[in-house]
């Protein structure tokens, strides 16, 4: 349903991302219209946008009505926990899982998927307390998709990718919780065990459903581009694409996350890390490819700096993807340029 701004109305859902005449992205697809929203439309000079019929939102139960996406993202988030959290029992127990669990625990997920772009929103929104093991399989899985989808893959590839990523970490339930849990440094010794759960990924997948793409990804996922990675130290070309991809959700859904030898770091710090990564570790297209979708994402949400001020980010700089321009209170603060102000954290 395409309308003018001037008939915008509190409780308008976005049906299409809206970019400004820079190509900058304004507001995501999916963002339930205020009138904090419908002034920055005023503000970009945006004349018209496309929002969700209101006969369908009237449909809607009315404790979906603030976000209808995201609470039906969360409910299937939490069946995806519960899933996977299934499945290591399950190849803990037997040494393998049925497929079918597999296929019901992510399946799901990914129909919500495809109706929110903003993924920046879904990692935000969607975190709970639950083991970080678990989570952190659901957002590779998650992350994994998006990219092969940002890469150009058919929706059937950009699914095996995400299955892929979802199972990448299986071995685990191998891996004795003390060791995977402790909050100071590995031992030699320990580190050693624990980079077995790329082998064991391996042969719980192949038993479970047969050698194929998911127990490759399971057994490359660590490896690196420089070839410094394990367990093989394959690198470059040796390294299968969907490998390639995963690693690249597995090493951002790890920084992010809070864990008892690290600290939880904003989405965008990461990011610039991850851009780093690129020069070696981790293939360049890839990398490249989900910071530039990524990053018009943050524009609309809220920081919180090291000094303790709060502003908003309403504009990207295209020399330092990494340096937003700010609006805290009424007065910008362009990071590019004020090396002193630092985020600590972004929320929504």
């Amino acid at each position: 349903m395409r309308v003018h701004v001037t008939e915008l109305v509190n409780g308008d859902t976005l049906n299409k991302d809206i970019y400004n005449s820079y190509g900058l992205m304004v507001i995501s697809s999916g963002t339930v219209l205020q009138s904090k929203e419908i002034s920055k439309l005023y503000l970009h000079s945006i004349d018209y946008v496309d929002i969700l019929t209101r006969a369908t939102l009237h449909d809607l139960e009315p404790d979906k009505l603030d976000n209808p996406y995201l609470s039906s993202m969360h409910s299937e988030y939490i069946s995806a926990l519960q899933g996977i959290e299934s499945l290591f029992a399950q190849a803990f127990q037997d040494g393998k899982f049925e497929h079918e669990q597999m296929e019901s625990s992510f399946g799901p997920l990914v129909i919500n998927f495809k109706q929110q772009t903003d993924v920046v929103t879904l990692l935000l929104t969607l975190n709970s307390k639950d083991d970080y093991t678990y989570q952190h399989s659901v957002q590779v899985g998650m992350i994994s998709y998006y990219i092969a989808k940002w890469l150009g893959l058919q929706e059937e590839e950009a699914l095996i990718v995400g299955k892929a990523g979802f199972l990448h970490d299986i071995g685990k339930c191998r891996i004795d919780e003390s060791i995977l849990n402790k909050p100071g440094r590995l031992t030699e010794t320990e580190y050693t065990e624990i980079k077995q759960h790329t082998i064991h990924g391996h042969e719980i997948i192949s038993r479970s459903i047969g050698s194929s793409v998911y127990s490759r990804v399971a057994l490359e996922h660590h490896e690196r581009m420089d070839g410094q990675g394990y367990p093989n130290g394959k690198k470059g070309d040796e390294l299968h694409f969907y490998s390639r991809i995963v690693a690249v959700a597995d090493v951002y859904s790890a920084m992010i996350s809070s864990r008892v030898y690290q600290e939880k770091r904003d989405l965008l710090t990461v990011l610039k890390e991850l851009n780093r990564c690129s020069f070696g570790e981790l293939d360049p297209v890839i990398t490249q490819t989900f910071i530039k979708n990524m990053i018009p994402n943050f524009i609309g949400k809220k920081v919180m700096l090291k000094s303790g001020e709060t502003g908003e980010i309403v504009m990207n700089n295209p020399n330092d993807f990494f340096s937003p321009l700010l609006q805290i209170g009424d007065q910008f603060c362009d990071l590019s340029k004020q090396s002193e102000a630092e985020i600590d954290t972004i929320f929504m």
